[in-house]
Order: C-alpha cells, then structure tokens, then sequence
C-alpha cells in the first residue's frame, strides 16, 4: 500500500507555531498519511555554534507536535548520518528504502527561488513532489512563474501549499527571548514553558 508522506525538514532552533501551520496545511490539503518533522543536526548554510544543543530541540519538537499524533512524527532520519547532511541524499535514501511511498517535500515559496542553489536540486525534484507554501502575504504570481519554469527545467512536479501568512521565524523567537520580549502567539504553549523553565536563548 502506497503511503503519502509529507517531510517539514529544518534546525527547529526552536520550532514554532508557522511550522505547525506548515506541516498541518499540506496534511490536509494534500490527503497525507502522515507529516515527518525531520530535524537537521548541523545544516551546511548555518553556523553550529548558533545552534542549540540537537536533544534540547528534538525535546521542543515532540512537545509542539504531541496533540497532533495522529498527522504528525518526529523524525530522526537525518540524525543518524555524519557530516553535512543534504535533502537530495535524504530524499535518495528514503526512495530506496520505500519505494513504494510517496514523498512531499514542504518548503516556503521563498525557499522554492532558492531551490537551484542547494545541493543536487534535480534530485530533490525527481525524488519528491515539491509542495510550495503560498502565504497571503507572498506574490502568488511569482512563485507561480517560478514553478513553472522549474517543471519546464527539471521535469519536477510543484504544487502550491496555501497557508495563513504567519511573520515568524525562529530568528526573531530568539531575539525577542534575548531581549525579554513576548514570544507567547510565536510558540506552542508547551514550547513557551519548556524554553522558560531551561532558560534557553537568554
């Protein structure tokens, strides 16, 4: 039996409620069985030394998705590999491994600009449909335009992902910690109080 995965993947430095927004959208929108949250150890494009400790994060993701269980899992697939790990050799892997499944890749529309700059990006098109998140407040023209010159390109199979515009980023999440601002619509409760009781961030 064919299953409909949907992969969210990221540092999850912490995990937030647009995440959650992310991964339950293509979840219902797309008929999927389940959505993996597949936290990365040490992506190539990001400083490790800015990057909390990889339990203190998986601890944040199972807490987030725990009233989700039934559409969403943690996945420690990246975790178990060495080095840098690259979203083209995951998603290779996983077809090898579950042939028979169906992967979703879910990325930010923003992030679909970018795609050709990753590593092996046909492979990742080849590997896996491509659900392009549209926010309200993004040019949904533009990310059109985009995934139609990448189909054209690379044969790869888009599809637009509609989401709530939701302005958040774990960046400013730890900024405004630093700087003793509210975080509380940014975060799962559950998240709020675990990042509270460590006083991670500060």
């Amino acid at each position: 039996m064919k299953n409909r995965i949907g992969i969210l993947g990221g540092t999850f430095n912490p995990i937030h409620r647009g995440h959650l927004t992310l991964a339950l959208s293509a979840y219902e929108q797309y008929n999927l069985d389940v959505v993996w949250i597949m936290v990365s150890p040490a992506p190539p494009h990001k400083a490790a030394s800015d990057i909390l400790n990889i339990n203190r994060r998986i601890d944040m993701i199972k807490l987030a998705i725990c009233d989700y269980r039934d559409k969403l899992e943690f996945s420690d697939y990246e975790l178990k590999r060495d080095g840098y790990v690259y979203t083209a050799e995951t998603l290779t892997l996983l077809k090898n491994e579950y042939p028979d499944d169906e992967f979703y890749f879910i990325m930010g529309g923003d992030s679909l600009r970018d795609i050709e700059k990753w590593y092996m990006p046909q492979i990742i098109m080849e590997k896996a449909v491509i659900l392009a998140a549209v926010r309200n407040d993004m040019d949904e023209c533009a990310v059109i335009k985009h995934a139609s010159y990448l189909k054209s390109k690379f044969g790869a199979d888009i599809r637009l992902l509609k989401t709530e515009g939701i302005p958040i980023s774990s960046t400013a999440i730890r900024n405004n910690i630093k700087n003793n601002f509210s975080v509380r619509d940014m975060l799962p409760l559950k998240v709020e109080e675990y990042i509270k009781y460590n006083r991670l961030y500060v």
